[in-house]
């Protein structure tokens, strides 16, 4: 849970990373009943879940509200609404309740010149809305986040003119970049009819249709007290922040915001390969993705989950490091990936960069015997014992960071996680065994066993160039 994660955000693709070291000698100092954050949690009347986290190093202060949905939960055939929605959140408020009133791009403009700097994201599964400001400023940023949570007010021209900037950023940051169309199609082919195989972003087809009237039934359901969570972390206590919460969110009204319910992938027999090629790509990538357990649904089996990670892929001294670079010399990279924090499956991701003499069969083929190893062999306890060390270091330099601990809360919480699970997490990492993580690789990862949903295998490769005096 304590992990680096990526996030689409406004401006630009935001690499979130917790691992500030990999001291084995902090693991002395995670006793049995030590917390990572000491945050203090409240609840207001209205349904808002109220987090925050002590740290007084500086006068500063992060300050966060998740929304709990996200792209999934968009009507089908309106895909990108979500995304559409936290853009046009900048383009103007009025709200009666508060008497909050501003213009098209005051909200940020106000904040940056306070000396602070604020942002959004949209995911799967939530949307979350960010300033970092000096703890002075904390009525202020709650009272203008407090008045868009209910009373958001763009112009039909900011409506508009904000639905060509979402497609334009669908034209840069997807249709003219292979490897987010790769991750794409990937995606599409791993989730049949489930919303995770619809692009954050959206189909541009759909986005170009998307209207206020739109925009307005989605955030009149889901932007609402009772379906968010504040976090707010740094130079604050929990009792000022209450006391201004209450305030300020403390007066909106709860909606009646449905139950989350998702439509559910059918088994499917056939394993997929995804095939692009591109001419900017200058050395073939090699991806395989795993359908696993979130947090939410599988506690400990992600946990084991998470330290398989750390064996298999953490870096130069990973098992499939140092088989596949080191030993074998058949690639030049890879590397494994899991992320915990998701409503319904996660995903496992093998990413490997074969040399240019290596035919990709012989990488596939070496991927699945570290596995059935593993499978075979399980972990040694010294595996074990370095990669758990590792994991709750991560943990314990988290705290260090100001927003760090804001970003980590808030996805974990907003993702189904408990304040417990994620305070213990380093005491829980540390239960996990050699025989849960052997178990784990044996159940959802085994390439000799058949599964209700095989993993989808991926090649980005260069296009070849025609011969000379060849046309298309």
């Amino acid at each position: 849970m304590v992990k680096k994660i990526a996030l689409s955000l406004c401006t630009g693709l935001l690499v979130f990373g917790v691992a500030f070291s990999n001291n084995a000698q902090a693991k002395t100092i995670v006793h049995a009943q030590e917390k990572v954050f000491n945050a203090k949690s409240y609840m207001l009347e209205n349904g808002l879940q109220v987090v925050v986290i002590e740290n007084h190093r500086a006068p500063v202060i992060t300050h966060m509200v998740w929304y709990r949905v996200g792209a999934a939960d968009e009507p089908r055939g309106k895909s990108g609404i979500a995304h559409f929605l936290e853009h046009l959140m900048f383009k103007g408020q009025k709200d009666d309740t508060l008497g909050v009133s501003l213009e098209p791009g005051e909200f940020s403009k106000t904040i940056r010149m306070l000396g602070g700097n604020d942002n959004a994201f949209t995911s799967q599964d939530y949307t979350a809305y960010f300033q970092s400001i000096s703890k002075d400023h904390l009525e202020k940023v709650m009272m203008m986040e407090a008045g868009r949570m209910r009373g958001l007010s763009p112009a039909l021209e900011e409506v508009i003119s904000e639905n060509k900037v979402i497609q334009e950023e669908r034209r840069q940051r997807t249709d003219n970049d292979p490897r987010a169309r790769m991750a794409e199609q990937m995606n599409e082919a791993q989730f049949p009819n489930h919303p995770y195989a619809i692009p954050i972003i959206g189909w541009m087809h759909e986005i170009q249709s998307l209207s206020w009237d739109d925009a307005k039934a989605f955030y009149d359901l889901y932007y609402a007290p009772n379906n968010a969570v504040l976090v707010v972390s740094g130079d604050v206590s929990g009792e000022e922040v209450l006391a201004v919460a209450k305030k300020t969110y403390g007066l909106l009204k709860p909606a009646e915001t449905p139950v989350r319910k998702r439509t559910i992938s059918p088994p499917f027999i056939a394993q997929t390969l995804v095939t692009l090629e591109h001419e900017t790509i200058k050395e073939m990538t090699f991806t395989r993705d795993y359908r696993v357990p979130s947090f939410r649904q599988n506690g400990k089996q992600s946990l084991a989950l998470e330290v398989l990670e750390e064996i298999m892929g953490g870096g130069s001294t990973s098992r499939l490091y140092k088989s596949l670079v080191i030993d074998q010399k058949i690639a030049t990279d890879i590397s494994l990936y899991y992320s915990p924090s998701a409503w319904n499956d996660s995903t496992l991701s093998v990413t490997a960069i074969p040399t240019p003499s290596t035919d990709i069969d012989r990488v596939k083929s070496a991927i699945d015997a570290e596995l059935r190893k593993l499978i075979t062999d399980g972990v040694t306890d010294a595996e074990l014992n370095d990669s758990i060390a590792r994991l709750q270091a991560d943990a314990i330099y988290a705290r260090d960071s100001l927003s760090g601990p804001a970003m980590i809360i808030g996805y974990s919480i907003i993702t189904g996680s408990t304040l417990d699970d994620i305070e213990y997490w380093p005491q829980n990492i540390k239960k996990v065994t050699k025989e849960q993580i052997q178990n784990a690789a044996k159940v959802l990862l085994n390439p000799d066993a058949p599964s209700d949903y095989p993993p989808t295998d991926g090649l980005l490769l260069p296009k070849p160039k025609l011969a000379e005096g060849n046309t298309p």
